[in-house]
């Protein structure tokens, strides 16, 4: 069977609860990552993820297939005061965000976080910023091979604890 292809574009308000949704299975089978219990404040964000839209430069990115399911999503940030992390990242300047990336499990590894991160580093290049900031954990390891391969590269100034995970940031000079 032929894989389909994916279209990556601005959520519209009528997804904003199936990709909540898909964010907060994918973040809940995250082995290593903080539960639903441990961290309830997060899974309803997850789940209402739409609501950071609401936020000016702020837009939620959707990868669609070509028969309408959605695969995956990602929050960008073209302001980082609303980027909403711990650590120092909302203070940079000249730089834009992504947090939340999430690609479904049942169709992981055929590029779809790739095209979302293009997707950012695309509008983030259009929005004339100068550095692309992302925050990642140890659970999420496979994602930072794709970040590097990329070209984002380690940035420790930027790494904060969330209650008691890790969280670590990347950068990316554009």
């Amino acid at each position: 069977m032929k894989s389909p292809n994916y279209i990556v574009r601005d959520a519209s308000s009528n997804e904003f609860s199936t990709i909540g949704n898909l964010m907060v299975e994918v973040y809940s089978q995250l082995k290593g990552f903080p539960s639903f219990k441990e961290q309830p404040a997060y899974y309803k964000m997850l789940a209402n993820i739409g609501n950071l839209t609401n936020n000016p430069k702020t837009k939620l990115i959707v990868a669609i297939s070509t028969e309408g399911k959605i695969a995956g999503g990602v929050v960008y940030f073209g302001d980082m005061k609303y980027y909403a992390s711990g650590g120092t990242a909302t203070d940079e300047k000249d730089a834009a965000g992504f947090r939340l990336l999430a690609v479904d499990s049942n169709i992981r590894g055929k590029g779809i976080g790739k095209l979302l991160t293009n997707k950012c580093i695309e509008i983030a290049q259009e929005q004339k910023q100068k550095q692309l900031i992302i925050h990642s954990t140890k659970a999420m390891k496979i994602a930072w091979n794709m970040y590097e391969t990329i070209g984002f590269k380690r940035s420790e100034d930027l790494d904060f604890m969330q209650e008691n995970l890790s969280v670590f940031g990347f950068r990316l000079y554009l």
